[in-house]
């Protein structure tokens, strides 16, 4: 069985030095994250969007997970509580926006959006001083405010993308999915992780129909889309990530992919 290193907790990544104000709409931010930092359980009255300039992220609210690719954004509302786990050394780019996006109901619940090359160079582009640094200049200032309303714009009209991974309330069944989202491979079947859980495959597969709304295979499905994200990521090719995740041939790896989500791998990893 594999040994997997518990990642190492930091704090929240001093949001309250960039707390957005109707004078500066739209701040920005950038940390550079190493693999299996850990960022705890926070949250803050402003919306973020994050974006992985390179590397991945994992990013978990309370009932679900979302890779962050560099081809993928995360968009998180207000006041909803979520924590960060680097997958890959990661650049990671954080807006933080005074008002929502868009009206509701939309804008009011986490969501993954593909990341134009416009709204990537325009997050990129964004000042990422903190509070209590050099003040803005009136035209830095201005020109802030000019990008900011050019990121909400291209942020309005980015595309969803289905992909996230939900998780459970109950605990023992959570314990089992993040245990399943830190090594899918270890099994391929529900008997192998019901054993290590030391429940029945019976109990196990009612409460991912009650909890869950789907069926074991199905969940993991969307761990191994996300896994397959962070592979992606890594310009690793198709045939050595489907090799990666178990599926016996790359057109086996391919036929899920297009199953799940509607597009072709070469589509949908960008």
């Amino acid at each position: 069985m594999k040994t997997l290193l518990a990642p190492t907790p930091i704090g929240p990544l001093t949001p309250h030095l960039y707390r957005p104000t109707a004078r500066r709409p739209v701040r920005a931010k950038e940390h550079r994250l190493r693999t299996d930092t850990r960022v705890v359980p926070h949250c803050h009255p402003w919306g973020q969007l994050a974006i992985s300039a390179t590397g991945v992220v994992r990013l978990t609210v309370e009932h679900g997970t979302y890779l962050v690719p560099p081809s993928r954004a995360l968009w998180i509302p207000p006041g909803v509580e979520h924590a960060v786990t680097v997958i890959e050394d990661a650049d990671l780019r954080t807006l933080y926006l005074h008002d929502d996006p868009a009206p509701p109901p939309a804008w009011k619940q986490c969501r993954v959006l593909e990341v134009s090359d416009l709204l990537r160079a325009l997050a990129m582009a964004m000042d990422i001083r903190a509070d209590g640094a050099a003040a803005l200049v009136a035209d830095e200032l201005e020109r802030e405010r000019r990008l900011g309303a050019l990121v909400l714009d291209e942020l309005r009209r980015a595309r969803p993308v289905r992909l996230g991974v939900d998780l459970p309330a109950d605990k023992r069944l959570r314990m089992l999915c993040e245990a399943v989202l830190d090594d899918p491979t270890r099994h391929a079947t529900l008997d192998g992780w019901a054993r290590d859980s030391g429940a029945s495959t019976r109990t196990v597969a009612r409460l991912f129909r009650q909890q869950l709304g789907t069926t074991f295979l199905q969940w993991r499905q969307q761990v191994l889309l996300a896994r397959a994200l962070a592979l992606a990521a890594r310009k690793l090719p198709m045939a050595t990530i489907a090799a990666e995740l178990g599926y016996a041939s790359p057109s086996a790896f391919s036929a899920m992919v297009r199953r799940s989500v509607g597009a072709p791998p070469s589509r949908f990893f960008g």
